[in-house]
């Protein structure tokens, strides 16, 4: 589990290239600078880990697109302390990220090989959730629910009604929805039952399966 002078030049070419892109909290960047993404992806793929693409992971998932990474932790304007709600802990990088920004991470993982594997390798390293559960994503963790902040990192065809109920009034959910490509999609809680919608346009994640397990 080395990272090399060579590895953190790389990163902050990275960097360059999702500023480039129009990510513009310092915050976000930081984290892509620091985090080194290599090591959540099998070694024999290394040279892949600091290009701006999505890479396939166990389970048939993928590790995200670092700039889309960026763009949905900008969205979530996420503050040191808060409690966050990650809906697809994939390759643990999102979480690694929420972590290194001050969050409070709340993850949860459909896929057992990658929860049982996600789970051994974030243990080894500093980036730790405050909580990792195996399970249906659709379902949040309402056991631990409000959240501040909660993020989707897989497309959903629909917002789930449990994930918007487990929001505090004034937090955040950036969710992707749509079937073969998705609308990000930004809810903001204004009141019990009020919420506001903005969309940011087209990405490509892998489905959010319901009951998948």
């Amino acid at each position: 589990m080395k990272d090399t002078y060579r590895h953190q030049g790389k990163r902050q070419q990275l960097v360059r290239v999702v500023k480039k892109k129009g990510i513009t909290d310092e915050r976000v960047l930081a984290a892509i600078g620091k985090i080194p993404r290599h090591l959540f992806m099998d070694s024999s793929f290394e040279d892949h880990a600091y290009q701006d693409k999505a890479f396939p992971i166990a389970a048939d998932q993928t590790i995200s697109q670092p700039y889309t990474v960026a763009f949905q932790s900008e969205l979530l304007e996420v503050k040191k302390g808060e409690k966050v709600l990650e809906i697809g802990t994939g390759s643990g990088y999102q979480t690694a990220v929420l972590c290194e920004l001050g969050a409070k991470v709340y993850s949860i993982e459909r896929q057992r090989e990658l929860y049982k594997k996600t789970k051994t390798f974030l243990a080894r390293i500093v980036y730790r959730p405050k909580h990792l559960s195996f399970g249906d994503g659709y379902k949040g963790l309402p056991e631990y629910a409000p959240y501040d902040k909660i993020i989707v990192t897989a497309g959903a065809p629909d917002v789930p009604r449990d994930l918007l109920s487990q929001l505090k009034v004034g937090g955040r959910m950036v969710i992707p929805v749509g079937t073969e490509v998705q609308t990000m999609t930004l809810f903001v809680r204004k009141s019990v039952k009020e919420f506001d919608k903005k969309e940011f346009g087209a990405f490509r994640f892998v489905p959010l399966l319901e009951d998948k397990n």
